[in-house]
């Protein structure tokens, strides 16, 4: 049979393949992202009187959350890795569980059984010529997804960037195919304000010509870009492309040159910003999207020299750990790939990371520098592997560092209104300090 016949025969409704592709107790796993599969879920939903009980597993999801609702609760049994709104308010509200690793452990999580993957979910492009579709895109686990499922449901969306890399799906592979012409989510970025510029600027002071940069959406990685354009041959191995990222390629400043790694590629696990970018990525060749447990592996990122990492956090301690997921006992986000990065960075040759926030919050209320974290916070970075600290008040570069060193140079870019107590705290907790 030829992959054309395949498509015919397999092309169903969604509300089709949710009959058929569901089954009691069925392991779950759908796209996430700005691949999101609410035609699925919306099927799903309408049939939710006579639907089986699922498990459901996806990391973060910019699609209609209805299995959420507590009229699904006694159907669907989502578990996730990273939360946004939705997801933090149906957490409170016992409506989801939490499902803690590193953003590159998710595939091995898939793979090796810990969540055996009865049913995937994703969203694809429409065929080529050779009846071959993109993972698009969402490669980051959606690869390990497809690749162990039991039986694979594709929405393949006309409006779908086709994407090299690791993200070839042959249409024999789908056992249902539903079809579909809608805009990918959008996804804006964070306003650049006074404080965000300033850490931007600080920031970019230590990214260098030929540097391999990562980091993510928002006003901090906007201001960091924003102060690059005067760098030359920068390239970029990353968890997450964003329309900042292209606009330094369309430039010539992003051009992957320098890169000791798949020279010349821009690296990404997934993708989401603006209708225009998600234009741009269309049959892109100088872009390849690769799943997490290859961009996001240490000893991966670590083949790259030069490697910037650029994160951010909630809170941190005088010591140099931090929290990026949770705000006391409240769940805030997930580690994301912040670790893997760093950890990456370290191995890099001339490699840095960089933890980049804004010194207070609540409008100034609050330091988010501590002498403690908040009881409750998740350690997402432990002290041994952070390396620089930046706010809007400048540079702390900890790594080398002894706890009381480390404590002035945290103090000396916290916000002034804070500085005198967090003085007194340090020579509480640190002996060294109080000679």
């Amino acid at each position: 049979m030829n992959w054309q016949n395949h498509y015919k025969e397999h092309l169903v409704s969604a509300e089709e393949a949710v009959r058929r592709s569901l089954f009691e107790g069925a392991n779950v796993v759908i796209g996430s992202g700005a691949a999101h599969v609410d035609l699925y879920i919306e099927a799903m939903y309408a049939q939710r009187e006579t639907m089986p009980h699922i498990n459901l597993f996806h990391v973060l999801y910019f699609g209609k959350a209805l299995y959420l609702l507590p009229e699904m609760k006694e159907k669907v049994h989502p578990m996730i890795n990273f939360m946004d709104k939705q997801s933090r308010t149906a957490y409170k509200e016992g409506l989801l569980d939490f499902l803690p690793c590193h953003f590159h452990e998710v595939p091995a999580l898939l793979k090796e059984g810990f969540y055996p993957v009865d049913v995937a979910v994703v969203q694809l492009s429409r065929p080529n010529a050779e009846g071959v579709c993109s993972l698009g895109v969402s490669c980051d686990y959606s690869r390990a997804a497809v690749d162990k499922a039991q039986v694979v449901v594709g929405i393949l969306n006309k409006q779908m960037p086709f994407l090299g890399g690791d993200t070839a799906v042959p249409v024999e592979r789908l056992d249902y195919i539903i079809e579909e012409d809608a805009p990918l989510v959008t996804v804006p970025g964070g306003a650049v304000g006074p404080v965000e510029a300033k850490i931007g600027e600080y920031c970019a002071s230590l990214i260098g010509d030929g540097a391999t940069l990562q980091l993510g959406i928002g006003a901090i990685p906007d201001a960091v870009l924003n102060n690059l354009h005067d760098r030359k041959d920068l390239g970029i191995h990353t968890e997450m492309f964003t329309d900042g990222v292209m606009k330094l390629m369309q430039k010539g400043i992003i051009n992957g040159k320098a890169k000791t790694l798949l020279p010349g590629k821009v690296v990404s696990a997934f993708t989401f910003g603006s209708q225009e970018l998600y234009k741009f990525l269309q049959g892109n060749e100088d872009v390849a999207m690769y799943p997490v447990d290859y961009t996001n592996d240490p000893y991966v990122i670590g083949e790259n020299d030069n490697i910037v990492s650029i994160n951010s956090c909630i809170e941190v301690d005088l010591t140099g750990q931090l929290t990026a997921e949770s705000i006391g006992y409240s769940l805030f986000s997930g580690s994301g790939g912040q670790v893997d990065f760093l950890r990456g960075a370290k191995r890099s040759k001339g490699g840095i990371s960089i933890i980049a926030m804004p010194s207070t919050a609540r409008g100034g209320e609050l330091s988010r520098i501590v002498p403690v974290l908040k009881e409750g916070s998740v350690v997402t970075t432990g002290r041994n592997e952070v390396d620089y600290i930046v706010t809007e008040f400048g540079i702390a570069r900890l790594r080398g560092k002894t706890v009381a060193e480390r404590a002035l140079a945290l103090i000396s870019i916290a916000h002034p209104d804070f500085r005198e107590e967090l003085e007194e705290a340090a020579r509480r907790m640190f002996p060294y300090l109080r000679k």
